[in-house]
């Protein structure tokens, strides 16, 4: 898988080409960084705080039930051509996106072991979003970022000036009523507006689609709603005895590179 994906790649010590052999990725220079046994490569230098084993097993648990099935669906009608994926998780939109390969980044080595084995065309690397990250200039036809954290000036680079970013973000009301019942992190009205602040320098938007509905859940999948995400971090008291009728509530939206 990663030898599909090897050719995107530059070692994030000098920039230089990567190659794979014997286990490693290695630049002529001499930098090399080995290969996990279950298949990601990482290339962070310095570890930073990603999701836990058990924000990754509440996610994959969350994902398999098909809730969030519309946004995958949605994602994957419009990616096309070589597709990256900005904080790729587990690999859940990515192995639904990709046409010719893709390439899962995260800082969660935890979550990268399920994206290297999402789809057999997907490389799955550690890096940090807020660095620059360890891909080519222009390597992707379509860049996905979805329920993460945004780096505008590096999306622009490692996308080519035809392609596209399609990002998904939460709508204030979603996930409503359990986000307020438990005391949840939850989305203010003007996060489009810091939306397009953060890109609008680098990205145009081109087209936005609301995707929404609601979700009848089991108490097994409220706890793992809560568990998989940033909340995790902050409700670990929290006790789910029933299910809930859940609003989904995203949009989904395109931007295109500025030139």
């Amino acid at each position: 898988m990663l030898g599909d994906v090897i050719d995107l790649l530059v070692c994030p010590v000098c920039r230089d080409d990567l190659t794979l052999a014997a286990g490693a990725a290695r630049c002529p220079r001499g930098h090399s960084f080995d290969v996990a046994r279950q298949g990601y490569l990482n290339l962070l230098s310095t570890p930073v705080k990603g999701d836990t084993p058990e924000m990754v097993s509440a996610r994959e648990t969350f994902l398999a039930s098909g809730a969030f099935a519309p946004i995958a669906e949605a994602v994957a009608a419009r990616a096309k051509g070589v597709v990256g994926d900005a904080g790729a998780g587990t690999g859940y939109y990515l192995a639904r996106a990709v046409h010719d390969r893709g390439l899962a980044l995260d800082v969660s080595k935890h979550a990268l072991k399920k994206a290297a084995r999402a789809h057999p065309r997907i490389g799955a690397v550690v890096a940090d979003v807020w660095k620059p990250l360890p891909v080519r200039d222009a390597a992707f036809d379509t860049l996905l970022n979805v329920f993460a954290p945004r780096n505008a000036g590096e999306f622009r680079r490692v996308l080519k000036p035809t392609g596209s970013l399609i990002t998904v973000t939460p709508n204030s009301d979603h996930l409503a009523p359990i986000v307020q019942r438990f005391g949840l992190l939850s989305v203010d009205d003007e996060k489009d507006r810091r939306l397009t602040g953060t890109l609008g320098d680098h990205f145009a938007r081109d087209a936005t689609e609301p995707v929404a509905g609601w979700l009848d859940l089991t108490a097994a999948e409220v706890m793992s709603v809560i568990a998989m995400g940033p909340s995790a971090w902050h409700a670990r008291a929290v006790e789910v005895s029933e299910g809930a009728r859940v609003r989904l509530s995203v949009q989904v939206t395109v931007w295109r590179p500025k030139s």
